[in-house]
């Protein structure tokens, strides 16, 4: 660690101020090297070293004309071998960096951004420090989309020019087109701490935060499983922020997620598709849409959904169960599905289900029919009607239901002979529901 002491105490001593200047170099600080260097030049304009010294800052600078101008002094100079063929060296360097940035200008004066970034990029490579050749080649970046490279070459400008409101203000710009807002919001506010008077900052923060609010707001609402409130927020940035694409794209997302986890169904797959055909592999709403289709019993549909997100994502447990859980329910339906059996929806609640069940209980009642034949086909299709009944008003039974499984199933029972869940006609006599009299009597209830 190098201890940089003021020289108050001896303004005129060149071998302090170089010896100072070499201490600012191994630290790192360059800029702070180069004022020193000047003093000793100042002092004692024979001393190559401090020449050669501040030449070489001077071109990473991107101060070509007085870099150019410490190495012709020092070929003057009467300078070691080892001296003259460096500044020899670094003069030619300069000269080809004049000839890059010329040419980089003129390509860009031109619209021919790819030239001139080309042009650019070799010249940074020796002016790491110019701060307006990193801005010039932003520019070329953003023209060509490649906006990531645009905001990287902006922030280095930031820290090499003192109060660089510009570059703040243009990488805020971009991660807000990215959709970026939080970033962007930090960005902007940098700018305004160095000039809290920056009109097109102020203008742009106040945009920003207005947006980043309601993004936030809407995701807190998310999480309480206020779904409704949620998308009535989110719709709401379509009128904050008309105008980049990413948030009207981003609003279709979340809205899609919202509908689907408040069992929108109909509405969720119309939102989501509208959301797939601009990003077909995005797996969260491959995801919500496919949920959506198992609500409206689509189940090859909503396999089909998992096994693109499955494709386009690494181990996600909960793709993995959905597809688990779809395969089963695409089973499930091609036996048995005690929804369609009450002919009701699969979001049905249990008011909707016991309403159902208590009209077709009435219309299949046994005693409502005199032929053998029709009484044993009331008797089949009453079991039935009793046994969706019983499955979905039972929480458990019907989660299980919902996940691909029967649990009226004797294949489902343990030890597979059966369980408690299961009943043969004679097993639900003994009370009689409608009060109608007949031999048939029947053990559930209606509540």
């Amino acid at each position: 660690m190098f201890t940089v002491f003021p020289l108050d105490g001896d303004p005129d001593n060149y071998i302090a101020y170089y010896r100072r200047a070499t201490a600012y170099l191994a630290m790192g600080k360059s800029k702070a090297a180069i004022p020193d260097l000047s003093r000793v030049i100042e002092l004692k304009p024979d001393f190559t070293s401090a020449r050669l010294q501040r030449g070489h800052l001077l071109l990473k600078q991107g101060k070509l004309d007085e870099a150019e101008e410490d190495f012709k002094k020092v070929l003057k100079s009467n300078p070691s071998d080892q001296e003259e063929k460096e500044a020899t060296a670094q003069l030619m360097k300069s000269d080809e960096m004049q000839r890059m940035r010329a040419q980089a200008l003129a390509a860009y004066s031109q619209h021919d951004y790819q030239s001139a970034e080309t042009f650019l990029s070799v010249a940074i490579e020796v002016c790491v420090w110019d701060a307006e050749l990193r801005e010039l080649r932003s520019e070329c970046y953003i023209q060509g989309g490649e906006l990531g490279k645009a905001i990287s070459d902006l922030k280095v400008a930031s820290k090499l020019k003192n109060d660089n409101t510009e570059a703040f203000y243009k990488v805020s710009t971009i991660y807000y087109k990215l959709g970026d807002h939080e970033m962007s919001l930090s960005e902007i506010r940098e700018c305004l701490k160095l000039d809290p008077d920056h009109k097109a900052c102020f203008s742009h923060y106040k945009q920003v935060k207005k947006l980043n609010k309601q993004i936030l707001s809407a995701e807190a609402l998310i999480q309480e499983g206020s779904y409704a409130d949620a998308i009535n927020k989110y719709e709401s940035i379509t009128k904050t922020e008309p105008n980049v694409p990413y948030y009207s794209e981003l609003v279709k997302e979340r809205v899609c997620h919202c509908l689907s986890k408040n069992q929108q169904a109909a509405e969720a797959i119309e939102v989501c598709t509208e959301f797939l055909q601009l990003q077909p592999t995005h797996v969260r709403a491959l995801k919500d849409r496919a949920e959506a289709l198992l609500m409206e019993e689509q189940y090859e549909e909503a396999i089909r959904d998992y096994e693109t997100a499955q494709q386009n994502s690494d181990n996600d447990q909960e793709i993995r169960e959905g597809l688990d859980r779809a395969q089963k329910l695409l089973k499930q339906s091609k036996k048995k599905d005690y929804y369609k059996i009450l002919g009701i929806k699969r979001t049905a609640k249990k008011q909707e289900i016991i309403k159902a069940y208590r009209k077709l209980a009435q219309q299949w009642h046994p005693d409502n029919f005199q032929n053998e034949e029709e009484k044993k086909k009331a008797e089949k299709r009453f079991i039935d009607i009793a046994s969706a009944k019983e499955v979905l008003t039972d929480p458990d039974l019907r989660r299980r239901f919902d996940a691909g499984e029967d649990p009226l199933d004797p294949e489902n029972q343990q030890g597979g002979g059966g369980g408690q869940h299961f009943h043969r006609w004679n097993q639900w006599q003994g009370f009689n529901p409608f009060g109608s009299g007949g031999g048939f009597n029947f053990k559930f209830n209606f509540n």
